[in-house]
């Protein structure tokens, strides 16, 4: 639909028409024309010469009645000059003013239109010809919208008639106070690149005098189907048409189902909406196919008629653009896709958690932003372009945004206002709203991230095209695999193996570290992060089993199915442990579902480091119960020694002893206590030695408490 050439296309032919140069002594353009004899120059000079190609740089003349622009371009027909015009006394006239002002010609309305013929009043340049007879459509211009009727003149195919033509009507005043347009109009086609291009010239000369003026270049491929590649496309649009009668009957079933609980879904409204949007376009491009057989075929019966293919262009254009849209919402769509991958997720869900702010925002937004669009049309509308109109104003400020902004031009249109303007305006949206826009996003992001990283971690799209490649590589054998790498690692560390090498090894080959940590931790019993040459012998054996199995499943992978799928047995599950434990979501045995084969084998080394703890947990509560029983006994003794104590001091008081004997046969019972305890403690360590990992802060030993004990009893005797 659209091509480079079509650029160039329209390129070359604008500036032919819009910027070769009135006269040698005159370097105005058709874009810089001022007066209504500027352009009569243009249409004798330029346009005619640009019209008419009919001799070579060297003289040597073209093929009769046929011109050629740039020797490549075909001239369709002959070209058309139309004219739009009012009647007089359109306005009123103030009363003070109606012996000043005699006439009086308003701006252009299909109401204010002159249909009244005028000049010699013979033929269609002198009478009024109506839009439907015309087969043409209305124009919006630069300062009105026009009909598509009016008065014409249909030039030649030869250079002096036309030239004879146009001076005609610059003799009678063909063009008077009450015109106020005129549209040249030429269509030219080019069999190099097959592509036509639709012309249209517009001066327009309102009310306020002088002219203005605007132009449009369509260049659009009408024959559709010449080469080879375009009936290959052809296909593709044929096999467009089927997929697209297959959703509109799919959709048709949908919402027949559902009813408008289908529409309370985004992405169903998007699929009817580009459905719709399909089958407009083909209707569009089917009835655009026959209107251009239907206008060939009268055109080369008639040579010398102006071609009508304005509505043909038009239909043209609307197509392109409606296959613009639709290619638009399809890449849209793929954001459904695509939220397979985590990051893309985020963005989205970021998106659709702030819509509500961003409306609150937008609106706040909104006013400030039309009242300084409201403000700058008020007072730079009469002398500054870019605020002419109440909408050029609204995109000028969104330039002012973006840095494309002429500041000099509202500084010398008002030299106060314009610099308050332009700050205040700067300061409040560009600082203070974008900003604000910025911080919604970035808060609702920064949520939208730690709500994700709690969650449980699902098949990626990414996870998905990595398993693939990597089964890929494994029936290529191009990719070592994890039992290899281990394999590798263990005869190069020798007789014992320690985590810091084999993790350093493995991270070399591109196993993540919860791989490599959740291998040594299902051999590495003892906790003490070194494998010892029994577990270094058990991780050969099993890697020696692992790597047999592997062998038997490329074995089968290999063999001819037959035209059959085989069923999934539990082997299957054992090519995935190369793969990411904290992405990857195989299911291992049969494909009726239940935990996948890296979640199994996380659960296993997280039971056998529970196993691990709860043993070291069960031996340390051993320990404390052995010095509870001590300190137990050593209570008992205590209070035996007191009891026999205060037997003695007892006995002393009634038989009437004295105080140095009793003191003397204290010490020597007390001496015999603490020997015969001693002996009691060295059996007690011995029979039950201290552990290597005591839990809490060590206990103070029994003698020590002994000791304290009998102090405490001797120094309360004394007391007594």
């Amino acid at each position: 639909m659209v091509s480079v050439n079509m650029y160039h296309y329209t390129k070359v032919m604008s500036q032919l028409f819009l910027d070769t140069p009135l006269s040698a002594g005159d370097p105005s353009t058709f874009r810089s024309l001022s007066t209504m004899e500027d352009f009569w120059k243009f249409t004798e000079g330029p346009f005619l010469n640009g019209m008419y190609w009919e001799v070579w740089y060297n003289n040597k003349s073209l093929p009769e009645n046929q011109s050629l622009i740039y020797y490549e371009n075909l001239l369709l027909g002959v070209p058309r000059l139309r004219q739009v015009k009012v009647h007089n006394e359109t306005c009123s006239v103030h009363e003070d003013l109606r012996d000043e002002v005699q006439d009086c010609y308003n701006l252009y309305t299909l109401t204010n239109e002159d249909t009244a013929p005028f000049g010699p009043k013979n033929g269609t340049a002198w009478l009024y010809t109506p839009e439907s007879e015309m087969n043409s459509s209305s124009y919006s211009g630069q300062v009105s919208k026009y009909g598509g009727g009016g008065y014409y003149q249909d030039l030649s195919r030869i250079k002096e008639e036309s030239a004879i033509q146009l001076q005609v009507l610059k003799d009678h005043l063909w063009l008077d106070r009450g015109t106020r347009a005129v549209f040249l109009d030429f269509s030219v086609y080019n069999g190099n690149i097959n592509l036509f291009c639709i012309a249209r010239l517009l001066a327009e000369f309102p009310a306020t005098g002088g002219v203005v003026t605007s132009w449009q270049f369509q260049t659009v491929r009408l024959i559709r189907y010449v080469s080879s590649w375009d009936y290959f496309v052809g296909m593709c649009e044929v096999a467009f048409c089927l997929f697209i009668l297959y959703y509109v009957v799919e959709e048709v079933l949908e919402i027949r189902i559902h009813r408008l609980h289908y529409f309370k879904s985004l992405w169903n409204c998007l699929d009817v909406l580009i459905v719709t949007m399909s089958v407009v376009a083909i209707i569009m491009n089917i009835t655009r196919t026959a209107m251009v057989g239907n206008l060939l075929r009268g055109l080369l019966e008639n040579h010398t008629a102006h071609p009508s293919f304005e509505p043909l262009a038009n239909l043209q254009v609307q197509f392109n653009n409606m296959a613009a849209v639709i290619v638009f919402f399809s890449w849209v769509k793929l954001f459904k896709f695509i939220n397979f991958n985590k990051t893309m997720s985020q963005l989205s869900s970021t998106m659709s958690r702030c819509a509500k702010d961003l409306m609150g925002f937008a609106i706040m937004f909104f006013i400030i932003f039309l009242a300084y669009a409201q403000l700058a049309y008020l007072v730079f509308g009469t002398q500054v372009n870019d605020f002419s109109t109440f909408q050029a104003s609204i995109f000028t400020q969104f330039r002012i945004i973006l840095g494309d902004f002429n500041f000099s031009e509202i500084e010398e249109a008002h030299p106060v206002v314009g610099p308050i303007y332009f700050t205040t305006f700067v300061f409040f949206i560009f600082f203070i709203l974008m900003n604000m826009f910025l911080a919604i996003i970035n808060d609702t992001y920064s949520e939208v991230k730690a709500d994700m990283s709690q969650q449980r971690t699902e098949m990626e799209m990414t996870d998905l095209i990595k398993k693939s490649c990597n089964k890929a590589l494994m029936k290529l054998r191009l990719k070592k695999t994890a039992v290899d790498d281990i394999s590798d690692g263990l005869r190069q560390a020798g007789g014992k193996l320690n985590f810091d090498e084999l993790r350093q090894d493995l991270k070399g080959k591109g196993h993540t570290d919860a791989e490599i940590q959740a291998i040594f931790a299902k051999y590495d019993q003892d906790g003490d992060q070194e494998l010892t040459e029994h577990e270094h012998q058990q991780m050969r054996d099993d890697l020696e089993k692992e790597r047999e199995d592997l062998d038997l499943e490329r074995s089968s992978l290999t063999r001819p199915s037959s035209g059959r799928s085989f069923p999934r047995t539990q082997d299957d599950s054992e090519e995935d442990d190369d793969e990411d434990s904290g992405h990857s979501s195989r299911r291992r045995g049969s494909s009726s579902g239940g935990a996948s084969y890296e979640e199994f084998q996380v659960l296993v080394r997280r039971v056998d480091r529970m196993e691990h703890s709860i043993g070291s947990i069960v031996s340390k509560i051993d320990s404390v119960i052995v010095k509870l029983e001590v300190m137990e006994r050593a209570n008992l003794k205590r209070r035996d020694v007191v009891s026999r104590l205060l037997d003695g001091v007892m006995e002393d008081e009634h038989l009437g002893r004295d105080t140095d004997t009793h003191r003397e046969q204290m010490e020597r019972l007390v001496r015999e206590e603490l020997e015969r305890w001693e002996s009691d403690d060295m059996v007690s360590q011995v029979s039950h030695p201290q552990p290597a990992t005591p839990v809490g802060p060590r206990p103070r030993p029994s003698s020590s408490l002994s000791t304290d004990g009998l102090d405490t009893g001797v120094n309360g005797s004394g007391h007594v």
